[in-house]
């Protein structure tokens, strides 16, 4: 397994995976473009990449704009393994590292999403009018966390 930032060449494959996931499918998969995905790794925050084989079965992309878990998606077929663990802990460091800003999330409720957010130590702060239930995650709560690293 190989983490490493995301860059433009990986949007296909990052498209792969968003669209191969059980969980969190999206309605309409016309509405995460590959112009969104350029912009959020690039412009509005930074994504990183889990390679296996030289293929990305997971990606993390975190965006500093609205302050935004943007995406953190495991292939079905790599779950289990902690591939998201690895780039939700280096999405949070990297981000705290840029901002104290709270950040947000939104998931779906009853789903390993939601069961992965509240043991990774994310505040369930209700639903949000899409239905979607609403994490968030201070600076200090993360400081605290044992997945924490400055360096």
């Amino acid at each position: 397994m190989i983490f490493r930032e995301a860059n433009i060449e990986d949007i296909p494959q990052i498209q792969v995976v968003r669209h191969a996931v059980k969980e969190n499918v999206l309605s309409n998969p016309a509405l995460v473009t590959d112009k969104d995905c350029e912009e959020f790794i690039t412009i509005r925050g930074k994504g990183w990449v889990c390679e296996v084989d030289a293929v990305i079965v997971a990606f993390a992309i975190a965006d500093l704009k609205e302050h935004n878990i943007w995406a953190l998606f495991v292939h079905h077929e790599q779950e289990g393994k902690g591939i998201g663990k690895v780039l939700h802990n280096t999405m949070l460091n990297w981000y705290f590292k840029q901002t104290s800003e709270t950040v947000w999330l939104g998931t779906a409720p009853k789903t390993r999403a939601e069961k992965f957010y509240t043991l990774s130590g994310w505040k369930n702060c209700g639903l949000r009018p899409n239905g979607e239930i609403r994490f968030e995650m201070t600076k200090q709560d993360w400081m605290k966390s044992p997945y924490y690293s400055n360096s």
